[in-house]
């Protein structure tokens, strides 16, 4: 992938991925499109997050941003424990050598069947509800299993600038705050094995600022839920929501900054009072999303009423984000370019649209690219997280693209 990704800054070209020419990669894989996923960067990413964050603090990936086999097996060398969000993603991260005990397991409407698998393998089961709890609790006792559980707490506030909310006001995440203490209570005579609190407000947030205010936020009121637990804490999961830039005028997360925040908070708020926790940070869109690009192929260019159109044989059915229907409110192009061109190319304007028979399906609308023709690779970046198993793959038919690792 080109120097831009390696240093992480916004990219503009791209020759080749994980040091494999584009073209090359694309007959290696079989054709087009597909996903392809730089483990260098993955492992440089994980170096970088390290050098700046405590030592003391967990560094946790969720499977959900990318949940490839290969990219979770790769990661499960390099991250402390793993958060997933289905029983398929346990299963995926089952399969690596993290531990059980080091797998959670968070998200609302957890099915019977997947708490049992839960319970029954070892995984921490991050509650969501009283409902939940109850299930949980009756399903070890019918185990002869003691269930490993932490509450997800929705905190009683918010935190903006994040792209998704996940937390404060009404939410079908968690359980509300005020009524954290009222559970704790229940669960101590339930037969679980109650470890801690998992709080996450919100997620894609680029404001090292409000970050490092929700920090303090969720430490606070961690340590005040604390107070109604009946056993030491054990477990606490403070989220994560670092952001990555997708638009022109994104700017990079200051990590420093981070990282000088979660130091002041572990070494005199959360040890002094929390001895025994293991803290976590979750992070799943800034471990991988700069590492993936999305490479399809142009099949046609048209010119329609003085606008010129590439026409190519992926889309939103692999690529919801970058279409634009995945959270965006106002449109904006995701940083697009034409493979293997040099920086001084000449260019145009033009949009890059997709082979589904919608207007949905649209890449890039008015963009400046290296001129383009038939048979050009084009190359969607960021791609790393939230990309193949966040998009609708079955809409008409198509086939699904390949992954690759490389």
């Amino acid at each position: 992938m080109s120097e831009a990704i390696a240093t992480f800054a916004r990219p503009t070209r791209c020759a080749a991925v994980g040091g494999i020419a584009l073209q090359r990669l694309a007959d290696q894989v079989g054709g087009t499109p597909f996903f392809a996923y730089d483990r260098g960067l993955i492992t440089e990413r994980i170096r970088l997050l390290r050098s700046h964050l405590p030592a003391t603090l967990d560094l946790s990936y969720a499977v959900k941003a990318n949940p490839m086999p290969a990219v979770v097996q790769h990661l499960s060398g390099l991250v402390d424990s793993f958060d997933v969000a289905s029983a398929g993603e346990m299963r995926t991260a089952l399969d690596t050598p993290m531990t059980p005990d080091r797998i959670s397991f968070a998200g609302p409407g957890k099915t019977p069947a997947e708490l049992t698998q839960a319970i029954a393998a070892g995984v921490t089961i991050e509650l969501e509800s009283r409902t939940e709890a109850q299930r949980v609790a009756a399903i070890g006792e019918r185990l002869g299993s003691t269930p490993r559980v932490a509450v997800r707490v929705n905190p009683d506030f918010t935190v903006k600038g994040s792209g998704m909310r996940m937390g404060g006001g009404p939410q079908q995440f968690g359980v509300d705050a005020e009524r954290v203490p009222e559970l704790l209570a229940e669960l101590a005579g339930s037969g679980v094995d109650l470890l801690g609190f998992h709080i996450f407000a919100g997620s894609q947030n680029l404001s090292a600022e409000l970050l490092c205010e929700a920090q303090r936020k969720t430490v606070d009121l961690a340590l005040s839920l604390a107070e109604a637990a009946p056993l030491p804490i054990r477990y606490l999961n403070i989220g994560g929501g670092f952001g990555i830039p997708y638009f022109e005028r994104d700017e990079p997360l200051d990590l420093a900054a981070i990282g000088d925040n979660l130091d002041g908070l572990m070494d005199d708020v959360v040890r002094p009072n929390l001895p025994d926790a293991r803290v976590v940070v979750e992070l799943g869109r800034y471990i991988v999303g700069e590492a993936g690009v999305y490479v399809t192929r142009v099949v046609d260019k048209k010119a329609s009423r003085g606008k010129t159109f590439l026409v190519v044989d992926g889309g939103m059915h692999h690529q919801l984000a970058a279409s634009g229907n995945f959270g965006q409110v106002i449109r904006r192009n995701y940083p697009v370019t034409i493979g293997e061109r040099a920086d001084d190319a000449p260019l145009e304007t033009v949009s890059v649209v997709g082979c589904l028979c919608t207007p949905l399906d649209l890449l890039a609308a008015d963009m400046p690219l290296p001129v383009a023709d038939v048979g050009d690779l084009v190359v969607v970046f960021q791609a790393g997280a939230y990309g193949l198993t966040a998009s609708p793959t079955a809409f008409l038919g198509h086939p699904a693209p390949v992954e690759a690792l490389v």
